[in-house]
């Protein structure tokens, strides 16, 4: 299960401890703190990342400092949380211009006493945090067990939109493919796939054509997931399978929301998939059986994605449209008719479109691809580069040509690589690089003696020739 977002500390909970002796001077009382930050700049917003209670004393705001105004200017363009200031020994009182800017820009101030230090107020944010990150945690442990009791009852779907109505206190509903797309049925006991089953409250008709234009993107197959919010009612829409599309309407949205609704996703796509061949007991014996995928899968075409990652796997494979999962260690493998797209927190390698009997190859392709991702350090790698070169990864590549390559100047670099490219061919490679032919002599000679190699044997000049189209310089363009 993936983990949700810390939820933020309400600047009410600081101010209502009495050992803090916090008091709201200025701005709303109802604000919310990520974190704190002790910064005695006069700016210090490049060393925000915004909703951090800024502690300071105001040794920023000397005779030779920004005014108020401009100080609180840059907070709040730096997405500040609130200001905690803490009189003496700068400052006997909290400056009245301080109080009239954030008065003004609607920016939280609070007075910290004297009698308590900026790290009894961290510790205390802190805590708070830990606390709530617990509760969210058990109310998202909570919500799972409880879909996952759904998902067995006999009306799934509708025990499972039920299950998450209650969960997120809203409105949960599975909308049906596109009319021009077919309903497909199963014999699950769920009932017609994507029946347009639905629980909770339902909203204003003005809610639901916006939960429609989300729909229709998610259900295109562009996203997997979009959210939205209208009149203070948060939308989310996610791909359930074959055009179904999980809507969602709540009047909060808590950072476990999204693990939560993401659970709801999988089971849904599991209870509404259509049979590629017959049902999955049959599917699956076939495949046992007769080891041809060809037998339990559509003809695709498929892609085979390796992925890695601190998020759910299953919520990951809702993401790409898919069942098909494998977790495995710190990795996931899936597979999936549906092209790839990135998603947040995981890094993936995709393969070519593959038939079903083409996978094996696919797989492999996925991995080497995954490699290059976490090299590169992108979240999304495909395989696309046919032949020898398409087996190692660019950044694999390229340290093996510095390796290999290492030992030689680049004088000697373009010289072998004009040599291998003409055959061996002295007076031809002479001729290309504009030297005569004993230097080119030489200069070979030098290299097989630098590479400890023997420049006969065709094993070497194979690998020799490979290192140089990877290695800074000009690209051959002959073959040997």
């Amino acid at each position: 299960m993936e983990a949700p977002l810390t939820p933020p500390v309400p600047l009410t909970a600081l101010t209502a401890d009495r050992e803090l002796g916090l008091r709201l001077l200025a701005g709303p009382a109802d604000a919310d703190v990520y974190g704190v930050h002790a910064s005695e700049m006069a700016d210090p917003s490049p060393y925000l990342l915004g909703g951090e209670l800024l502690l300071t004393a105001g040794a920023g705001l000397a005779a030779a400092g920004p005014a108020p105004a401009q100080y609180v200017a840059r907070l709040v363009r730096a997405g500040v949380g609130a200001v905690g200031f803490g009189v003496t020994p700068v400052h006997e009182t909290v400056p009245p211009a301080l109080v009239e800017a954030c008065g003004r820009y609607g920016l939280p101030l609070v007075e910290v006493p004297p009698g308590t230090p900026f790290t009894a107020v961290g510790r205390a944010v802190w805590r708070l945090m830990a606390e709530a990150r617990t509760r969210e945690l058990r109310r998202v442990t909570e919500a799972q067990q409880s879909l996952a009791s759904a998902a067995a009852r006999p009306h799934p779907v509708a025990a499972v939109l039920s299950r998450l109505a209650a969960s997120l206190n809203g409105w949960a509903a599975l909308l049906p493919p596109p009319p021009a797309a077919p309903v497909p049925r199963d014999d699950t006991g769920a009932g017609p796939a994507g029946a347009g089953d639905e629980a909770g409250v339902g909203p204003g008709e003005g809610v639901r054509e916006a939960l429609a234009g989300l729909a229709a993107r998610v259900a295109a197959g562009g996203v997997a997931t979009a959210t939205d919010t209208l009149g203070g009612t948060h939308l989310a829409a996610y791909a359930v399978g074959g055009g179904r599309v999980l809507a969602l309407a709540t009047p909060a949205r808590a950072p476990g929301d999204h693990t939560i609704a993401s659970v709801a996703a999988v089971l849904l796509t599991l209870l509404t998939a259509s049979r590629p061949a017959g049902d999955e007991a049959a599917s699956l014996t076939r495949l046992l059986l007769d080891g041809d995928p060809a037998g339990a899968l559509s003809p695709g075409p498929w892609y085979a994605v390796h992925a890695r990652g601190g998020g759910d796997p299953r919520a990951l494979a809702a993401a790409l449209g898919t069942v098909l999962l494998d977790p495995r260690g710190d990795g996931v493998r899936l597979l999936t008719d549906r092209e790839p797209a990135p998603q947040p927190g995981w890094r993936l390698g995709v393969s070519a479109p593959a038939a079903p009997a083409g996978l094996g190859t696919a797989g492999a392709q996925a991995r080497r691809a995954l490699e290059r991702a976490e090299a590169a350090r992108t979240p999304l790698a495909r395989h696309a580069e046919p032949g020898l070169a398409g087996l190692v990864g660019e950044a694999e590549a390229r340290a093996h040509a510095e390796a290999l390559l290492g030992p030689l100047s680049p004088a000697l670099r373009d010289t072998l690589r004009g040599w291998l490219a003409h055959h061996g061919s002295w007076d031809r490679t002479a001729a290309a690089l504009g030297v005569h032919r004993n230097t080119v002599r030489q200069r070979i000679a030098r290299a097989a003696g630098l590479l400890g190699a023997d420049l006969d044997d065709p094993d070497t000049r194979m690998e020799l020739w490979f290192a140089l189209r990877h290695a800074p310089g000009p690209e051959p363009t002959d073959r040997p």
